[in-house]
């Protein structure tokens, strides 16, 4: 009688230490997938990391100076109805070797005669919101100018009653990074009232 309790007693502590092993076991089955599941809720894993930002990137360059740029300009495709220029696109080159930063709105003179020292400053309308762009060596920043357009024919009139101007080169500045003289590469620039709407200098090439 005795050596059959004693026999019980070990085969419930045998079962007993069984369900234990089997617990630990599914434990850590569960452990290994759920360590294998991917994130919920945005939660990062060890091997994601936070983006950069963009501006981060911007400001490890220094802002470009006056000597760094080199401007050209052209009539835009888009622009609007009369016989005037109409619209221009200033295009800004980095010429130097290393990315440099520029930002903002340009200003706008007319250079009386050619002469930059003459120049008849346009009332400037901004037009979109500036951030700040990281132009690399050869890269390329653009800047659109849209003008009060002249109407008629041979030396054309203006709407506001006003006399339409002609300048042979502009004066456009880059804030931060000087007064660039450049003229159209297909014409005479003729406009009318000396205003402006100028686009924030862009990576994107305007129409």
């Amino acid at each position: 009688m005795q050596d059959e309790q004693c026999e019980y007693r070990t085969g419930i502590r045998r079962a007993h230490r069984r369900a234990a092993i089997a617990m630990v076991t599914a434990s850590a089955a569960a452990l290994l997938m759920t360590g294998c599941q991917p994130a919920e809720n945005g939660a990062q894993t060890a091997d994601s990391a936070p983006a950069v930002p963009a501006e981060a990137t911007k400001s490890s360059a220094k802002k470009c100076g006056p000597a760094d740029l080199e401007a050209s300009m052209y009539q835009a495709r888009v622009r609007p109805a009369g016989t005037g220029t109409g619209a221009v696109v200033v295009e800004f080159t980095n010429v130097s070797g290393t990315p440099c930063v520029v930002q903002g709105h340009p200003t706008v003179a007319g250079a009386g005669n050619g002469s930059p020292e003459r120049n008849r400053p346009l009332k400037v309308t901004r037009k979109g919101s500036a951030s700040a762009l990281r132009v690399a060596p050869g890269g390329k920043a653009w800047t659109k100018l849209t003008f009060v357009q002249v109407q008629g024919e041979a030396d054309g009139y203006c709407e506001s009653g006003s006399e339409p101007v002609t300048y042979p080169t502009l004066v456009v500045g880059v804030p931060g990074a000087g007064a660039h003289q450049v003229a159209l590469k297909d014409g005479t620039l003729a406009e009318c009232d000396d205003k402006v709407t100028v686009t924030a200098l862009s990576a994107a090439k305007p129409a």
